[in-house]
């Protein structure tokens, strides 16, 4: 028999701040692949308008971060400030391939009014745990913010090992992590086991929700929720409630779909899930290169996902 009782999860203040369900949202391009801002402002009000997210997170992976300057991710920060401001929390992504860089990036947000940075490990570079830790300290150091880190080895060729993680911890402002999990499932207990007193940990993989939840994830870095943010929140809020029944339906529900953007060998999943937006009615534009745009099949393929799941 499953139990049907009420689960409790240690948020942490990072976590009852931000919420259950965060969205790095979409950096919009035209399509020539300039930024739209008027539409960045517009995603950004129909994001937290429908109650799809608890916060937003700009220029994350999601928003493609690692294609626009540094100037275009200013912009990007100051725009969504301005349409929706006050309305739920925002969380700028600063991380970069330079300490330096990514410094910079990080007053600049807490000057234009940001409640938390998520800083993305150094990438490219590929620096041992003890120069991880120096890039985080200092970034940690250089503002009054709270401080996500933001692990994502199958990108930046580095894991923020669960030693490394317990010694940010003991940072005053480092006060979580989001963790891509689907390369290392079992990482997050590492990390709960790692770190004292109030600490959040995100999972940043929407097929590993509810695995993340188990392990002491206070939720997670969604970007699927820009369409699939009520199913989402609705698994969530089951898995909590102690329904286990309802949340694995609907787990079993979405998983083709999550499944479904990373067609044909794709690892960024950033080109099939612009195209389910646009389906959706989301004019977000296409992927900045070198990612391509989706095939006529895989378009299809995400289509079918989307009526299925009833989004269209």
């Amino acid at each position: 028999m499953i139990a049907e009782q009420p689960l409790t999860l240690a948020d942490g203040t990072l976590g009852k701040t931000l919420g259950k369900i965060l969205i790095p949202m979409i950096t919009p391009f035209h399509d020539a692949g300039d930024l739209n801002l008027g539409y960045a402002g517009e995603l950004a009000e129909h994001l937290t308008a429908g109650s799809l997210c608890d916060s937003l997170v700009l220029t994350g992976t999601t928003g493609e971060f690692n294609t626009l300057s540094y100037d275009e991710r200013v912009l990007i920060f100051r725009t969504v400030k301005n349409a929706v401001g006050g309305r739920v929390p925002l969380v700028a992504g600063t991380g970069a391939s330079s300490t330096r860089e990514a410094i910079a990036l990080s007053v600049e947000a807490e000057s234009i009014g940001y409640d938390a940075l998520m800083v993305v490990a150094p990438y490219y570079c590929k620096p041992n745990q003890n120069g991880i830790y120096e890039y985080y300290r200092a970034i940690a150091e250089s503002v009054r913010l709270p401080v996500m880190l933001y692990n994502i080895p199958i990108f930046t060729g580095v894991n923020v090992e669960p030693e490394t993680v317990g010694r940010l911890s003991r940072i005053p402002n480092v006060l979580g992590i989001k963790d891509e999990a689907g390369i290392n499932p079992t990482q997050m207990t590492e990390y709960r086991n790692a770190v004292d007193g109030d600490f959040t940990i995100y999972n940043g993989d929407d097929i590993m929700i509810l695995c993340g939840m188990v392990q002491g994830a206070s939720g997670v870095v969604s970007g699927c929720s820009h369409i699939l943010g009520v199913q989402i929140r609705t698994m969530i809020d089951a898995f909590l409630s102690g329904d286990l029944r309802r949340a694995h339906r609907i787990h079993l529900d979405l998983d083709p779909f999550f499944k479904a953007l990373f067609q044909n060998g794709r690892v960024n999943p950033m080109p099939i899930l612009r195209a389910a937006l646009e389906i959706a009615g989301l004019a977000v534009g296409p992927p900045r290169g070198p990612l391509d745009r989706p095939t006529e099949s895989e378009r299809q393929e995400i289509r079918y996902h989307l009526e299925r799941l009833h989004v269209l």
